[in-house]
Order: C-alpha cells, then structure tokens, then sequence
C-alpha cells in the first residue's frame, strides 16, 4: 500500500472515531431513569430547571418528560396583593424561563403522592437557592400531574405557588 493512500485510510478511519464518539456521547431522551417511575420522573423534573447563572437548561430532556400538550400554570399575587395565573405550554414556558441572570437550583423537601389507576397527583414542597446548596431564597409548593401510558410516566401538567407573608407553607407540608 502506497504511503499516501495508508495516509488517506489513517484519516478516514480517525474522522469515524470522532464522529462515532460524537454520536454515542449525546444522550437520547427520555432517559429511562427519567419516566420509568414517580421518584425518577420527579427527580428529573427537579434537575432539568437547576443550574448556575448563564447556563441554557436542557429544554430536550425537559421536553421529554412532559407529554406533548403538558400545560404550566404559575400563579400568586401580584404588586397590588391581586391573584393572576398564567397557562403557558412547555415551549411557551421554556422561551419565559431564557436563560437565567441568576443561578437556579430548586430542591425537594417533602412530598405526597395519590395515584388511582393511571393517574398520580404530586404535591410537592420546595426550596431554591442561588448557589448550589447555597441559603434559601424562596419556597413553595409545585402540584405536578401525572399519567402512566402503560410503558412510562408523564407530566401531565404542573403548576406552582411561592411561599409568602399571607401564604405560608404548611408544616404539615415541611
């Protein structure tokens, strides 16, 4: 074999590494530890929103633990102590989360969970911070429906409440 064909082949050969190595580096979704029961659904859930200031969230993995027509409802009160809501898709909510000015970490504190048949409720008491393991900077209460398709798990749609001076958690709910 002629050293420029060896050369050709050597290259060849290094450029299907790299790219097998590209392929079998990205993660397809939903990962299996995601959707396969409650705890690794709501873990998932938890961990896809975290993460430090200027840093995209992975939407992808988000995307794929919501079923396709997931609805998000954040409500509270406003600057005049008025309640509002907002309904948004995941796409929509995604685009109004952008990337964060400010580090995100939100954690699970304490839980309950009702399921009937294929459906599961799950009432969930957090807190943020803005550091990794950092002091607290808010608490609340997430309410995350979901449905069992028979092969895995689905948000079927959540929505959230901050904790407040008029609206304290619970400590049943701590």
């Amino acid at each position: 074999m002629n050293h420029r064909l060896l050369k050709l082949l050597t290259l060849f050969l290094f450029f299907c590494l790299i790219t097998n190595a590209q392929e079998s580096s990205k993660k397809e979704y939903p990962l299996k530890a995601d959707v396969e029961t409650i705890d690794g659904i709501i873990k998932a859930y938890y961990d896809v929103i975290s993460g430090p200031a200027g840093q995209a969230r992975n939407w992808e993995r988000d995307k794929s633990l919501h079923h396709p027509n997931a609805l998000i409802s954040v409500t509270g009160k406003d600057k005049n102590n008025k309640p509002f809501i907002i309904v948004q898709s995941l796409t929509e909510y995604h685009e109004s989360f952008g990337i964060p000015k400010a580090g995100f970490w939100e954690y699970e504190i304490k839980r309950e969970t009702q399921t009937f048949g294929n459906i599961t409720h799950v009432w969930t008491t957090y807190e943020t911070t803005q550091e990794k393991d950092g002091p607290v900077t808010e608490r609340g209460i997430n309410s995350i429906q979901l449905y069992h398709d028979g092969n895995r798990w689905w948000i079927l749609s959540w929505m959230f409440d901050g904790e407040r001076a008029d609206n304290p958690i619970p400590k049943k709910y701590q």
